[in-house]
């Protein structure tokens, strides 16, 4: 149940700065948000990496944080360039189905791992309940096509970014998640260059409190993410990556709990599927 806990922890923060950033995007550069975004979550997670003990980091272990740390920079550009669109209620249960689906398939796969019967009912109930939780009233802005395909690459990335992560190992501690924010700083900065030369072509890039709000969103996704990898050093990884992928339950509940939201009636049976996946995935096995 430790590894369920984290997993579950990981969710709410995930939840927690996916909700901010989306925010954030609409007040300045969405790229220039998650370059800021890294830079808070590579400040924490050094922090972090010097407070876990890594006795054995091996070259492996930091390219596989590397290449984990150029999947949250692909996918978080393309997540919050859905959101600054207004695309929300198409990019975000895109994004969310795919990040679970494509690390799941690849567990079994590539990685050896055996889900229970009652898991394997789990991941099978969390993939509708996601779609179903993360949906929002229509857009109006256009056609879904380019929301479709933001979600789409987003949901590869962070895909990416979980399979990577759990390939590290336990020797390493928090390392390679400090090395893969390096690597998402990097891998985002091209797209927000523009932003900070101030070119033709550029946005707002972020000042003052949305440029701090912004570096602590990337610092409670860089927590999100060290809760993610002691979670998977608890359990299979199919399992940490469907409870790590249950963030978009966050903004619905703190819609109905803080701002007095009504549910929807697919949101509700969305939450009810979330929760039963919850408790067959953290059944104990055979």
């Amino acid at each position: 149940m430790t590894g369920a806990w984290a997993a579950l922890g990981s969710a709410f923060a995930y939840g927690v700065a996916d909700v901010a950033g989306g925010l954030l995007s609409r007040r300045a550069g969405f790229a220039g948000v998650a370059l800021l975004g890294q830079l808070g979550g590579l400040a924490c997670a050094l922090v972090a990496a010097l407070l876990v003990p890594a006795p054995g980091v091996t070259a492996a272990d930091l390219g596989w944080g590397a290449l984990s740390g150029v999947g949250t920079g692909f996918g978080m550009v393309f997540l919050y360039r859905g959101l600054s669109r207004g695309h929300m209620s198409v990019t975000v249960p895109v994004s969310a189905v795919g990040g679970v689906a494509l690390p799941v398939a690849a567990g079994v796969a590539f990685l050896g791992d055996r889900p229970t019967a009652a898991a394997w009912t789990g991941i099978a109930v969390v993939l509708p309940a996601l779609w179903l939780v993360s949906r929002s009233a229509p857009d109006g802005e256009g056609t879904t096509r380019p929301a479709v395909v933001n979600g789409l690459l987003a949901g590869a990335g962070i895909g990416v970014q979980y399979l990577a992560l759990a390939r590290t190992g336990a020797d390493a501690g928090i390392c390679p998640v400090a090395i893969g924010r390096v690597a998402a700083v990097l891998a985002i900065a091209p797209a927000a260059w523009p932003d900070v030369r101030g070119t033709e072509d550029a946005r707002r890039f972020p000042a003052g409190r949305v440029a701090a709000g912004s570096a602590l969103t990337g610092g409670i996704a860089a927590a999100a993410l060290v809760l993610y990898l002691l979670a998977t050093r608890q359990q299979l990884v199919v399992v940490a990556v469907v409870l790590s992928s249950l963030y978009p339950v966050v903004p619905v509940l703190l819609g109905v709990t803080a701002l007095r939201e009504r549910l929807s009636a697919a949101q509700a049976a969305g939450l009810v599927g979330a929760g039963s996946a919850v408790v067959l995935l953290t059944l104990p096995g055979p």
